[in-house]
């Protein structure tokens, strides 16, 4: 649906978005790394429930995010379906973004994109800090969304993890923690490859790597993991 068929535009959305955003929001935001300069301070389970109200429409996503506000930022990935987030916008996008929010909500609709593995490599070289971070956000939601890709796409991954083990930078770390967590839980077969190489850093003399590889370890020898992946009898 166009912004013309639902009847939203972008000046009608803002009105919105200011209405539903509070101080509260924004400082709570602020707390956990969110930059609010352009915020007006709205959660998820507000921008949620307003995306559907909206409906999917590319165009007026398009202008939502040349507003450069926050949320707006949000709404826009929201109403952008898989199909529509091409390599080229999710990069072009990925320029703008300076906030873990922002990168997370992406990749998650451009891992359902068939193809998007493309882009993990190029992401992963790139030292930006939100660009290098989409790069293991991308591999943590294929994981999950990329149901048909084989287990051969994700054993290509654990070098990637392993050379970005060392990053100490907060958004970068946490996310090659999670991009292999969620490979070792995405199958039996990856488990066992996961863990030894969450087990290899946690051993390692760097102490990101050996974070990395602790909490990595913790949680893919939970018997909840173990269990879940058919390794041991409940």
């Amino acid at each position: 649906m166009s912004a013309g068929t639902t009847g939203w535009t972008v000046t009608t959305v803002l009105d919105e978005l200011k209405a539903n955003g509070s101080e509260d929001n924004r400082a709570g935001m602020a707390r956990f790394g969110i930059d609010t300069t352009h915020a007006f301070g709205v959660p998820m389970s507000v921008l949620r429930p307003l995306a559907r109200r909206i409906g999917k429409s590319p165009d007026l996503a398009r202008e939502l995010w040349a507003t450069g506000f926050h949320e707006a930022r949000l709404l826009a990935i929201l109403l952008t379906p898989p199909k529509a987030m091409s390599s080229e916008l999710a990069t072009a996008w990925l320029e703008d973004i300076g906030s873990w929010d922002l990168c997370d909500q992406l990749t998650n609709v451009l891992a359902r994109q068939k193809e998007s593995d493309r882009l993990v490599a190029p992401f992963a070289a790139d030292e930006r800090e939100f660009v290098k971070r989409a790069a293991f956000a991308l591999i943590a939601w294929r994981a999950v969304h990329a149901k048909s890709a084989p287990d051969e796409e994700f054993h290509d991954y654990f070098e990637l993890i392993q050379n970005a083990s060392g990053d100490g930078r907060n958004f970068v770390w946490k996310a090659v923690h999670w991009a292999l967590r969620q490979i070792g839980k995405r199958s039996a077969a990856l488990h066992g490859h996961a863990l030894a190489l969450a087990q290899e850093l946690h051993a390692s003399e760097d102490k990101t790597a050996r974070k990395i590889g602790r909490e990595a370890v913790r949680e893919l020898s939970s018997d909840k993991v173990l269990v879940r992946l058919g390794l041991v009898q409940a």
